[in-house]
This record gives structure tokens, sequence and C-alpha cells, in this order.
């Protein structure tokens, strides 16, 4: 089963980034080909599933499965970045973490009015920061027709900020 594969691979990084947080380190998933490319394929059927025009992805990590899907599918990859880091005009949101706050920018040209995405990140805790970039995404005209993660933290409830958006929250850990 593939969440139990992952769930063999990601490594409990205890105190990171500050005490009490226990950090769910994806990065050694990317030393195994074969479970990235199952990891791919099960996000590239949601977003097919879904009828999605594009994929964005959240800095950083979730660039890693956002692009590979987008690039599948051959459809367009947006970046939703912190801000300063994209050269162009951009729009930006604020939000709270969970051990702080950032926040987010993309540019202002990068959808299409009523273009259908999926909003990709590796985790979703809170909620703050997948929040924060589905209004990015709404204010630029698009429109979120799933989520998906790597993993979600279902004790942090996060998936109840998001409903509101889209009902469609796809998750292949569970913790």
């Amino acid at each position: 089963m593939l969440e139990q594969e992952i769930k063999n691979v990601i490594r409990d990084v205890p105190n990171f980034p500050k005490e009490g947080i226990l950090f769910k380190d994806i990065t050694p998933i990317l030393l195994d080909a074969l479970l990235c490319e199952k990891i791919t394929l099960a996000l590239a059927s949601k977003a097919r599933e879904h009828g999605v025009e594009a994929i964005v992805g959240v800095e950083s990590r979730g660039f890693f499965f956002g692009m590979t899907v987008a690039r599948m599918l051959q459809l367009p990859f947006i970046p939703i970045r912190k801000a300063g880091k994209l050269p162009y005009t951009t729009i930006r949101e604020s939000y709270d973490l969970e051990y702080g706050s950032a926040t987010i920018e993309m540019h202002s040209d990068a959808l299409v009015s009523g273009q259908k995405v999926m909003l990709h990140d590796d985790l979703l805790a809170t909620g703050g920061t997948a929040l924060a970039a589905c209004k990015l995404i709404e204010r630029a005209g698009g429109l979120v027709s799933c989520f998906s993660f790597l993993v979600t933290l279902d004790f942090l409830d996060g998936r109840e900020k998001l409903k509101q958006h889209s009902g469609e929250i796809f998750s292949l850990v569970s913790y």
C-alpha cells in the first residue's frame, strides 16, 4: 500500500523548526525514484479525475511533486513563492503558521480567469499556507478544483479551513 511505503520513508525530526514541533521530513522520499514515480502517478490520477488545467505548487516542497505531475499531464505549473522571490508583478497574501507568520506571492498573470487548478503542497497542518495560496489563486481568477498533499496531520484540522474552497482534499498519508 502506497501510504505505508511513504510512511516508512518519512523521517520525524523533533523540535524543528522550533521546540515542540515534530517535523515530517519528506526529503528521504526523493532518494527513491520508484516511490517518487508512484506518488506522481497517484497525484496525476487525482488531477485527471478533477479535470484540472494547471498545477499550482507552494514553495518549496510543493514544487517537488507539483512540477512532476504538471509535466506528466502536460499542464502549466504555477509556483507560489515566499515574498520577494518572484521577478514580475505579483499578488501577495500574509497568513499565520503554527509557528510564526509568512507572506506568499504568485505572478499576477499566472492564471487565466476560470482556470481549474489543483493546489499541491507537501503537508497540510493547520491549513494556513494552503488557505493563503487558495486566496491568491482565486484573486488571480483561478478556481481550486482540488487540493493535494503528500501528508495531512489530521489532528490539526486543516481540512476544515479549505472545505469552503473545494471539498476535494486528497492526501497520500495521514497522521
